[in-house]
């Protein structure tokens, strides 16, 4: 009896020494195990698991992580058997100190039958997390053709394009304005080849004179048209000569303005002579507006006696002092220089409507990015097409060609003192930044704090938003490397907008040393993408390279 209470004893304590353990070892989980592996977590969901053959599964991965840790998530057809169509944008959101992570893909399958997605790598830092696999039936869609009913094949309808100049328009408004310019040029000519061939007054007064004997009006008793261009003759001399408003002046007006000037002695006429014209310019009204009909012989007198006047006035002006001919001489210099202006504006003009012209025909041609990029000038399609230079930086040495030569970097006293060198080219500011860092083997090196030091660098000049991914890449050589890049985005200070740039960090060695080369660009510059690939195709390393 005594022994087997002392049996059952010990099986109560064997039983309770079990149970304490586990217990302990609970404890000992839920306090001790780092709390990283609790913040870390990743979850994945898909928002059916049935479909028809062509529709869609939204497959949805969440991660929750501390601020610090990088995320990347499966790219390219993970999913097989089951094809990607897109994947979404990173959704970011905060949590405490943690922040959330989702993406979004969109799945599917064209051929029916029962499927599953495999589970996926998601990298945190430097850990792998596994999800759950899923199962998808996708089913195939019945078309029963004995009830349905058929119908046939419908024409095909023309759909109007879309509203858009037509490049014939611009064709038609170029020769327009060419014609524009054509014409203001024509009738620019014509004008000064009338004012250089028309005769000085007095010339010109005889010549109407001689027009108006040859014109047969006496003969055809056309009193009125001969007496209209008989006082024309006259006042359009002495508009030229004496009085520069005889053309538009009555009669009276006329013969007041020049008794005045005879008194004031500018014009030495005699009062015959005055009291003549007079006569024949009220004669000349009369047949103009009262239908008066001279006779032919006073018609005949009044024409000699307009030449008679016109003779008298030539001989009664003053000859022009030296003084009057300076200031003429000065007049006339200044009616040149009018003309050449105009002419420069003329020029200028036409110049103008024939660039405009052209620029529509090649934007309607090529399209407003080739005419900017070709003709305005492009600073990122200038490095690209422009002399490269390959040359080596560093230690161990890192082979790369780039636009221009980089420049050592001399204000890390600390870098240096430990043997890290840092070259760079161009600034965060500008449309292409290059830097490549190299520093020897060192026992404490890792790759998580080098790339801490490139985002702190870039954080403390106004980055934000840094999205990142990683692959891995291998040189010209044949050397293995990882390449991280992604999306981030630039304020230089609170008062400019924020410029979203891509980057691309390549990092190399970690045994006889590590060397590193970082790329930055603007975000929809395709000529600083295409220079920034270039350079990654073109870095080379020395293998086993001893100084």
């Amino acid at each position: 009896m005594m022994t087997e209470k002392i049996l059952r004893q010990n099986d109560i304590f064997d039983t309770l020494g079990r149970r304490g353990f586990s217990f302990c070892f609970f404890l000992f989980f839920l306090f001790f195990v780092p709390a990283g592996l609790q913040a870390q977590e990743v979850e994945a969901s898909v928002d059916t698991t049935t479909i028809k053959i062509g529709e869609q599964i939204t497959y949805r991965l969440s991660v929750e992580i501390e601020d610090n840790k990088v995320v990347v998530f499966p790219e390219g057809q993970t999913f097989s058997p089951l094809e990607m169509i897109e994947a979404y944008a990173i959704d970011t959101s905060k949590i405490g100190d943690r922040q959330r992570l989702i993406r979004e893909y969109a799945l599917t399958q064209f051929d029916s039958g029962s499927y599953v997605i495999p589970r996926q790598l998601v990298l945190i830092g430097d850990r792998e997390f596994r999800t759950d696999s899923f199962a998808v039936v996708v089913n195939d869609v019945v078309v029963d053709t004995t009830k349905q009913k058929m119908y046939p094949i419908k024409p095909s309808v023309a759909v109007p394009p879309a509203f858009g100049i037509p490049i014939w328009l611009w064709w038609v408004l170029g020769l327009i304005l060419l014609g524009v310019v054509a014409y203001l040029l024509y009738r620019s000519r014509k004008k000064r080849k009338e004012a250089a061939q028309r005769l000085p007054p007095y010339e010109q007064a005889l010549f109407e004179l001689k027009q108006l004997d040859d014109s047969h009006l006496l003969e055809q008793r056309e009193l009125k048209e001969y007496y209209s261009q008989l006082s024309a003759a006259v006042r359009r001399y002495l508009d030229g000569e004496v009085y520069d408003h005889a053309l538009e002046s009555t009669t009276n007006e006329l013969i007041a303005y020049l008794e005045t000037e005879r008194d004031r002695g500018k014009l030495k006429l005699e009062d015959t002579t005055i009291t003549r014209l007079k006569v024949i310019l009220e004669r000349a009204d009369l047949a103009k507006f009262a239908n008066s009909r001279p006779d032919v012989l006073t018609a005949k007198e009044d024409r000699q006696s307009v030449e008679n006047v016109i003779k008298d006035t030539k001989a009664s002006i003053p000859q022009p002092t030296e003084e009057d001919l300076l200031r003429d001489q000065e007049y006339r210099e200044r009616l040149e220089r009018k003309k050449k202006v105009k002419k420069i504006i003329f020029g200028i003009l036409a110049v103008i409507i024939l660039l405009s012209a052209g620029t529509a025909y090649i934007i309607s041609t090529k399209g407003l990015e080739f005419f900017a990029d070709t003709y305005l000038g492009n600073t990122s399609k200038e490095m690209l097409e422009g002399e490269w230079v390959s040359s080596e930086y560093g230690t161990p040495a890192v082979t790369i060609a780039t636009p221009d030569v980089l420049v050592r970097d001399m204000s890390d006293t600390t870098g240096i003192a430990i043997g890290r060198e840092t070259f760079r080219y161009g600034s965060l500011e500008s449309n292409l930044f290059v830097s490549v860092n190299t520093r020897p083997a060192s026992e404490d090196f890792s790759l998580d704090s080098a790339l801490e030091e490139v985002y702190a660098y870039l954080e403390k000049r106004g980055a934000t938003n840094i999205i990142t991914k990683q692959e891995k890449i291998t040189t010209l050589n044949g050397l293995d490397g990882l390449k991280i890049f992604g999306t981030m985005g630039f304020q230089k200070n609170e008062k400019s907008g924020v410029l979203q740039k891509k980057y691309s960090i390549l990092n190399f060695g970690m045994g006889e040393g590590y060397q590193q080369v970082v790329m930055i660009y603007n975000e929809n510059d395709k000529y600083a993408e295409e220079i920034a690939q270039r350079i990654a195709t073109s870095v080379e390393l020395i293998k086993n390279r001893q100084n």
